[in-house]
């Protein structure tokens, strides 16, 4: 009898948090079938969204006003830049993703065009369905999907709180901004965390990290006694939106430089400092 676990796949994370058991992995993989064909069919639409996001580059946005100008539009200037954004994150994400597989696979790389990467991922999703980094492929590529279609159906941005401010002095609370009822605030790459009570306490996506950790600070100035965690510990798909990186990239990083790493309930989790010192080095390498 073949040997089962339950799926670690995004279809079945959603399940989890609603309350409901995730289902058996299929033979030999760590998705169940409904995620592995999740998987393909995510991979399957992508190329259309690229194209989709394409049209709007070059026009208005469904419902939008525009005010008509003499002068017509700005030449070199495209409308929509987060369709823009969305098709230059699907290139990356996708060429990530198809490094690790040709690397590891040792096969020759695609081309780097969204119809190319996405097809030879499909072509070799068995074999992705089966490598643990399966459940991150899995969220990474439904994101995408999201993205992708909010980008090209787009709908009205809300704002959500995310607690007090930890500035000093300042009562104010961080609002972020999401679009469309189902957006994941960690999709919102680029965008800034804003103090309600004061416009000049912000910070960018990329000073998350270190935002959370002086938000834990203060409640535990709140709070004496609490002890602190001397370290702290980032799954793969964490160390990507908080470093603008795609998940293919942060396995090839860990796999490198040999980040400490610990397994919980499926999931591996890399040592922040590891991954921190990692990451400075590539940003002082820039420089």
């Amino acid at each position: 009898m073949a040997v089962t676990a339950p799926c670690q796949g995004e279809g079945c994370r959603r399940r989890a948090a609603d309350g409901r058991a995730r289902r058996r992995t299929a033979e030999g993989g760590r998705l169940c079938r409904a995620c592995r064909e999740r998987l393909d069919a995510g991979l399957a639409q992508l190329a259309h969204l690229y194209e989709e996001c394409g049209r709007m580059l070059s026009a208005a946005a469904p419902g939008s006003l525009r005010e008509r100008t003499t002068g017509g539009d700005l030449p070199g200037l495209p409308f929509n830049g987060a369709a823009a954004d969305v098709r230059a994150k699907m290139v990356s994400v996708l060429g990530s993703w198809s490094g690790l597989v040709a690397q590891e696979r040792r096969l020759p790389s695609p081309p780097r065009t969204v119809a190319a990467l996405s097809a030879f991922l499909r072509r070799n999703g068995e074999w992705l369905a089966a490598h643990p980094a399966a459940a991150e492929a899995t969220e990474e590529i439904a994101r995408l999907v999201r993205a992708g279609r909010r980008a090209a159906f787009p709908e009205p941005a809300r704002s959500i709180r995310l607690g007090a401010c930890p500035e000093s002095g300042c009562s104010g609370s961080l609002t972020a901004s999401v679009h469309g009822a189902g957006r994941e605030m960690d999709d919102e790459a680029g965008r800034a965390v804003v103090c309600d009570g004061d416009p000049a306490h912000r910070w960018t996506s990329d000073q998350w990290s270190g935002l959370s950790r002086s938000m834990e600070s203060g409640r535990a100035a709140a709070a004496p006694g609490t002890a602190a965690a001397t370290e702290r510990w980032l799954t793969a798909a964490d160390i990507a939106r908080l470093w603008h990186t795609p998940t293919g990239t942060v396995y090839r990083l860990a796999s490198e430089h040999k980040w400490r790493r610990r397994n919980r309930a499926g999931r591996t989790y890399y040592n922040e400092t590891d991954v921190r010192s990692c990451f400075d080095r590539r940003a002082a390498a820039r420089t």
